[in-house]
């Protein structure tokens, strides 16, 4: 076996790889650690799904690994370090979903907006009205200038939306706020004078409980917002109070960790919050192109030098489409 599929592939990837390696498609084993484990001793490469955590263990079942896959961003669940030290390449397909992320969060604007949709769609057909309001001419906080930030802003502008943003990581001089038409501002500023807020932060350990009750003290009465950040980011009881007393009128917030609002927290009677199981990224064309991304990466990893080029080095971060080294040639594991 050169290939062990623990996350499914579209068919035509997957009838790519098979025609080129020994591929064994098994994603019943990632409810099986045990069974995992051993399959893991035979394959040079795997694709594993997001609850799958790659440790250094892990990596002690695999001798032959020479890649872990992905179909999606983040590396949480990933020992970076134990997989540069086996020369395990770690392969992402971060910019797969970005289209599908991006329209995720502007559904979920125009739904929270138009809040009686809902409504309609829970199977209520006579639902008391509710007046609503447009995109167009509202002011939409961009907070985090992740990769979908970016299709999300051109989304916006095409319905007249404007468009005021936050990012703890770039600076408000940066060029990227005007190529994007984004007006920076202050983080208490755009809580005040936003409609509505997006959140796409690319989430680091240092922002756990970013959004907290100091933060959200500044909210502008009767805001929605969407969101795709992991939800650490949000200081759980501090939003409850703020979806409660009004200063959110509704949340949507996609791929939240399990517990977030299990029974018992103080999100956990908070009607107002809506949120859904990772379904941004959850579209067939996203799927087309985390599949072929992956496997044109594995085949290229497992496949041989052209004759006369040096073997290219395995043990690499590869996050954004082309795998990165440094100027001496050194696995480069920085994340950008």
């Amino acid at each position: 076996m050169d290939i062990l599929l623990v996350e499914r592939v579209v068919p035509e990837a997957l009838g790519w790889l098979q025609e080129r390696h020994a591929v064994e498609s098994r994603p019943e084993l990632a409810a099986d650690p045990s069974a995992l484990r051993k399959s893991l001793y035979k394959a040079q490469a795997v694709v594993l799904p997001r609850k799958v955590v790659v440790t250094r263990e892990f990596l002690d079942f695999a001798p032959r690994l020479q890649a872990i896959a992905r179909m999606h961003g983040g590396t949480d669940n990933t020992d970076l370090e134990a997989c540069r030290d086996r020369g395990v390449r770690v392969i992402q397909a971060t910019t797969a979903s970005v289209r599908s992320n991006a329209e995720y969060l502007l559904g979920g604007l125009l739904m929270l907006f138009r809040r009686g949709i809902g409504a309609a769609l829970n199977g209520d057909r006579h639902a008391e009205l509710r007046l609503g309001r447009e995109l167009n001419g509202s002011v939409i906080g961009v907070l985090g200038l992740a990769p979908t930030a970016h299709t999300l802003a051109g989304m916006l502008h095409a319905l007249g939306a404007k468009l005021i943003g936050y990012d703890p990581a770039v600076h408000h001089t940066a060029p990227i706020w005007s190529r994007l038409n984004i007006q920076p501002v202050g983080l208490q500023e755009l809580l005040a004078h936003s409609d509505a807020v997006s959140v796409q932060v690319m989430y680091a350990s240092r922002y756990r409980n970013f959004i907290n009750e100091k933060l959200l003290a500044h909210c502008r009465p009767g805001q929605v917002w969407v969101g795709i950040s992991r939800s650490q980011l949000f200081e759980a009881e501090a939003l409850a109070r703020a979806l409660r007393d009004g200063r959110i009128e509704a949340a949507l917030l996609d791929g939240a960790d399990a517990g977030f609002a299990a029974r018992g927290t103080p999100l956990h009677e908070c009607p107002n919050l809506f949120l859904t199981p990772r379904l941004g990224s959850q579209t067939r064309e996203a799927q087309l192109r985390a599949s072929w991304y992956v496997a044109h990466r594995i085949h290229e990893t497992l496949s041989p030098p052209p004759e006369g080029l040096d073997e290219t080095p395995t043990a690499m971060m590869d996050l954004e489409g082309a795998s990165r080294r440094s100027p001496r040639g050194e696995p480069d594991f920085i994340i950008r």
